[in-house]
This record gives structure tokens, sequence and C-alpha cells, in this order.
């Protein structure tokens, strides 16, 4: 009975492979070779049209959005009427010269040429446009040139508050038209942008001072001690200006490309990309929003946070919540940038890689393609070798195993949260001599290619 039952089973079998095989016109065991794509499904094409939704929303939010944070930049700070000006060489009824395009490109500023009209290139091009003329800036921001910066105007066209978005820090141009102006790259580190000697216009600072509980004229010092490509964003949490060392507590402005499959997203941890979203967009743009973490409440690590309750914000209307799912959509979708063709040795990076995997091991920590951990990604200050500052400014007080692609995009200002080693080889050197791995002359050159490719 058994060995009926076998013999059936068989029949059957192959019953169906020979019709499958009349059917496919092929061999009953060779579908594969004759597949199809199946055709999207209904629910399918709403996922794909989602997707393209969410990238253009998201863009848009990076780009051109304030979260309402003109009351804090314009409102409060004035920062608007030093743009403006209002004494020699300015044009409205602001302080001060105000700002030439000449001095915005000089602190940092980028202008998107996308955003230039035809009219308005050609003059540029003909040297007709007064780059020195304060309403020349003015100018740019009605149109939206100006990176990251949104003016807004009275009728009669005088400036009557600002705004700042994402962009300002996170994106900067290609110069493609001339220095500091040229076609957008999101994602890319503006490590130009003087963003304290920006602030430090502000015809009102007194609102810092009062969080820091000094005088206006300290918060210019600390905001200036910054310098180009730097920011501090733990600042008005625990109020440390400064290291132990002397130097400015500022750290560099990461880049926000790269970080799909990420976890933790800042130098020091903290959450993901969109909770620094919301971090940023509530408590360092001074956006209208919503944001919800406890551990801003430990009085003893973040004083100033408890005291302001930083870590239960509520404002309403709410201009951030409704828009971190489409920004966080679009950020995931910017790749790192591929390195220019003839920047790297190919030969030594093939060998650098070899000693990354295996000798140097760097791929312990920085595991590839992601190059950071898959999970939890962080590390104590005496694990990397260094001091523990910064960590110390984080809930987790450790630091991130920063992602590895793009360091070409990002070399400005040097390597680590501070800028403290100069050059990518420094970075080598060190791990080399802290975990004793006994690299050549020659095997550091090669890992430094190597990281030149990522």
């Amino acid at each position: 009975m058994k060995h009926t039952s076998v013999l059936l089973s068989l029949t059957i079998a192959f019953g169906l492979g020979a019709a499958l095989a009349r059917f496919s016109g092929g061999s009953p065991f060779n579908l594969a070779a004759t597949a199809q794509a199946p055709p999207l499904g209904a629910f399918d094409r709403v996922i794909t049209q989602n997707t393209q939704r969410m990238i253009e929303e998201g863009r848009r939010i990076f780009r051109f959005d304030t979260f309402g944070d003109e009351a804090f930049w314009g409102d409060t700070l004035q920062l608007h009427r030093a743009i403006e000006g209002g004494g020699v060489g300015g044009v409205g009824p602001g302080v001060g010269p105000g700002v030439s395009p000449k001095t915005a490109l000089a602190v940092g500023l980028k202008v998107d040429m996308d955003a230039l009209p035809p009219a308005l290139v050609d003059q540029v091009k003909a040297g007709k446009v007064d780059l020195d003329d304060p309403a020349t800036t003015l100018a740019l921001l009605k149109i939206n040139a100006v990176v990251g910066v949104t003016g807004f105007f009275n009728a009669d066209g005088s400036l009557r508050s600002m705004g700042v978005q994402c962009a300002l820090c996170h994106s900067t141009v290609d110069d493609a038209f001339a220095p500091g102006i040229g076609h957008r790259l999101d994602g890319w580190p503006n490590r130009d942008l003087n963003v304290g000697a920006i602030a430090a216009l502000a015809p009102n600072l007194k609102v810092i001072a009062d969080l820091l509980g000094a005088d206006p004229p300290t918060v210019v010092k600390v905001l200036k001690s910054w310098g180009p490509g730097k920011y501090d964003a733990e600042l008005i949490q625990d109020g440390k200006a400064f290291r132990p060392d002397g130097k400015s507590a500022a750290t560099l402005l990461p880049a926000a490309f790269g970080l799909a499959g990420v976890n933790l997203a800042t130098y020091t941890g903290w959450g993901s990309v969109t909770y620094w979203n919301a971090y940023v967009a509530n408590t360092q743009m001074h956006g209208m929003g919503t944001f919800f973490d406890p551990r801003l409440d430990n009085a003893r690590q973040f004083p100033i946070a408890a005291k302001t309750h930083y870590g239960a914000k509520r404002d309403m209307p709410d201009e951030i919540t409704s828009k971190l799912a489409a920004l966080h959509f679009y950020q995931l979708a910017i790749p790192a940038p591929t390195p220019p063709e003839g920047s790297f040795d190919r030969d030594a990076a093939a060998r650098g890689q070899t000693l990354f995997e295996g000798k140097a091991h760097c791929a312990g920590c920085h595991v590839p393609p992601l190059y950071t951990e898959p999970g939890y990604n962080m590390h104590t200050a005496a694990e990397m070798g260094i001091d523990d500052f910064q960590a110390g400014r984080s809930p987790d007080k450790r630091y991130r195993t920063t992602p590895l692609r793009g360091l070409w995009a990002r070399q400005k200002g040097g390597f680590f949260h501070d800028g403290r080693f100069p050059t990518l080889r420094a970075v080598v050197e060190h791990y080399n001599r802290v975990f004793r791995r006994n690299l050549t002359d020659q095997e550091i050159t090669d890992l430094v290619e190597f990281l030149k490719s990522l």
C-alpha cells in the first residue's frame, strides 16, 4: 500500500511538471528562466507613490521650512535688522552697515545658482551687480537663493523677519558658478559656515545671555570662539562653552548623508536621525513644535535644560511634528558622495582594504558596508584613546563609531567630533599607537588611501 502511494505521488509530480513544461515552453525545472516579474499590485503602487511623495516633501522641508523659527531668529534676536542694515551702506531700518553678498559669502553662506533668474546671472557675469551692497542680499533672499535662510518682507520691501532651515548647516554648493555660488549639495556639511559669527551680529542676545546666566558681551565671545564649520548643540543644555583645555566646546558640523542603516546619528549618540531632527528643530533652530526627552531633566548633567524644561516642550501650533516623517525619509535617501576620479591611489587603496579588514582590525567597529556597527554603535572614551569631555555632554556618555563613507567630502576642519586630527593620516597614526597595531609607514599610507576611496 505504501509502495503504491509513493508511485502515485511521483506520477502526479511528473504529470504536473510536464504540464508546466508545455505551458512554459521549457523544462519543468527551469521556471525561473521564463518567469516574468509580477505586475505591481494596488498597494505596491501606493508604496511607490508614497515614496516619491515623501522624497519631494522631505526635500522641500529640508531646504525651505523654518518650522516657525523666525519668531526666534528674527522677532526675538532681531538678526534680520543686522542683515538689512541701517547705517552707512545699510538699506533699511536695521542696525549697522548691513550684510552684503560679499560679506555673506565670507562667513560661509552659500547661494543656490539654480534659484537665480537668467537675467540676473548675466548681470553678475557682466559685473553689473554690486556684491558690496546689502540691497543685493535682500534681493537674493526674496528669491530664496540664500541656502538655508528665508527672509520675510513687508509690503514696502523692507525685511520684517528671517528664519533658518536644516540646509543652512547641512547643505553646501558645488561652486559651479563662483566660489560659494553653485548647485545645491544636500547633506554635505557646510564647513565654511561660521554660525557663531553670524549669530553674534544679532542686536538682541539677551535671551541667550539669560539662559546661560551671562551678559551679552560674554555670549558674543562664546559665539565667535566657534569658528568656521562648527556649532555647539549642547551649550544651552549644559552651559559648557569651553573645554577643560580652554578651547571652544563647539563640534564640527556633521554630514547628513550616508545615514541609512545607521543607528545613532550624532558624534555622541543621543538618538536616531529623526530624534536629532526633532531635537535640533525644537531646541537649536527654536522652531514651534513638540519635543520629549526626560533625560534632559537630569539637572546635574543638563542644568539649563532641566530649568527651562527643554525635555518637555509643547508649542501651539506645532509646526514641526507633522514634518518629521518626510524629512527623515529624504535624509535617509541622501547617499554618501563618491570620491572624484583621481583623488586616491587605487592600488594603494586595494592594499589598504586588506589591512582595514585584517591586520589593522578597523572593520571590527567600522563594519562594511555601513562602516559603523549594526546596532548599538557606541564606545567609551577610553576605548578610543581620547578624553571624555564631549561624551560626557550626552546621555550615554559615549562616542559613536562614525560611518566612513564620504570622508573626502567632510575633511575640511579635520577629523573626530572637534577636528582634533587635521588629516586622515593623523587619525590612523593615533589608532596605530593606541591599539599597538605595529603598522609600517607604507601600511599607514595604504590605509589612508582606502579611507579616501570610500
